[in-house]
């Protein structure tokens, strides 16, 4: 019997992370040294998923409507369907938007030796700056950098945030959240709730303001911005720039999301579909990596995942029947988010995890 030896060299990874870790500056560093091949760390495993020939057009659902019966349908329909949809009226001004778009993309711009300050793995920092939150437990590292902070139910003092953006992410959040009152109180009537009935289950109460950077990449079919996950909160609020580059799981396909101006892009997280007892979907999405750039993009996520509550999640009561029984366990936020965050952005769902 004869043996065959790779053909890639073998490499101590987890030094090689350590090395990336340990200098502080993420991929932006990396690209400002002007590199030209994609580190091995970042290299993806080849995808066996189709890529769609065509975009798809997300629901665009009118938060000014006057028509609440029709607005409440089209939210229960893209949120059991696509587990995405895009908002307009949503009161947020679009100079605000803009304004924050900016504001990320200053901190990441901003002088290397002060953005320093705030890199950590600690996530009980008030500010939270490193590249993949789970860059030991990946499989392979994304082509991106991030920071973050925890904005509800207890807000930071605002001499803590970065200098280059505190004024806007304080209130960019705040409109969020109030954007988040609206949108639960239409998610709960889409599912035959009374409207207060997740706002009374605190899903409301988490904000986490999480502001994404993805450089310019010199092999973007080599690596990913973002590899194939789900969102591990209940909701999602999505800003993002003009250059793309999201796509959703959708029949089997990798499907191009094009930004739509002036639009918010929400998505159910996988708290909320649990709750739902699978009424609701959560979709799985990636970024995907880009020879232009840098991308700009800010999540808001519906969460209270750093908060070490005791409250228990599961099947919300009203939504479980005989014929219908619940079809997953309990959890807090806190324990669901470091089990996310363990098991990395490996590809597999993470909410098998609490299927009975």
């Amino acid at each position: 019997m004869t043996t065959t030896t790779s053909t890639i060299a073998p490499y101590d990874r987890v030094t090689e992370l350590k090395a990336f870790d340990h200098a502080k500056t993420g991929v932006q560093g990396l690209v400002d040294a002007g590199i030209q091949h994609v580190p091995r760390i970042f290299i993806n495993q080849p995808e066996t998923i189709p890529k769609a020939p065509t975009s798809i057009e997300l629901p665009l659902i009118d938060l000014g409507s006057l028509d609440r019966a029709s607005t409440v349908e089209k939210i229960r329909e893209a949120s059991k369907n696509l587990g995405l949809f895009q908002v307009v009226n949503h009161g947020i001004p679009l100079s605000v938007m803009d304004e924050t778009l900016k504001g990320v993309r200053r901190f990441h711009e901003q002088d290397v030796e002060t953005k320093k300050r705030f890199y950590t793995r600690d996530a009980s920092n008030t500010v939270v700056y490193n590249s993949n939150i789970d860059l030991y437990s990946s499989p392979a590292a994304n082509w991106r950098d991030t920071f973050f902070s925890v904005m509800a139910p207890l807000p930071p003092k605002a001499e803590e945030l970065p200098e280059v953006c505190r004024d806007i992410q304080i209130e960019y959040s705040n409109h969020v959240l109030k954007l988040g009152g609206l949108l639960f109180r239409l998610i709960s009537e889409a599912l035959g709730l009374e409207p207060n009935h997740l706002g009374d289950m605190d899903c409301d109460k988490g904000l986490t303001f999480v502001g994404h950077c993805y450089p310019a990449c010199p092999q973007p079919d080599l690596t990913m911005g973002a590899t194939k996950h789900t969102d591990d909160g209940f909701l999602t609020v999505l800003l993002q720039d003009d250059i793309g580059g999201l796509q959703i799981l959708h029949q089997n396909q990798w499907v191009d999301v094009p930004p739509t101006p002036g639009a918010l892009v929400i998505n159910i997280g996988d708290l909320l579909q649990m709750i739902s007892n699978d009424e609701l979907k959560s979709v799985e999405h990636r970024v995907v990596a880009n020879e232009k750039g840098p991308r700009v993009s800010v999540g808001c996520f519906f969460t209270t995942a750093l908060a070490a509550s005791t409250k228990m999640y599961g099947p919300i009561k009203e939504l479980v029947s005989d014929e219908n029984p619940p079809r997953y366990r309990e959890t807090t936020v806190h324990d669901y988010a470091q089990y996310s965050v363990s098991k990395g952005l490996d590809g597999v769902p993470r909410l098998l995890h609490l299927k009975i």
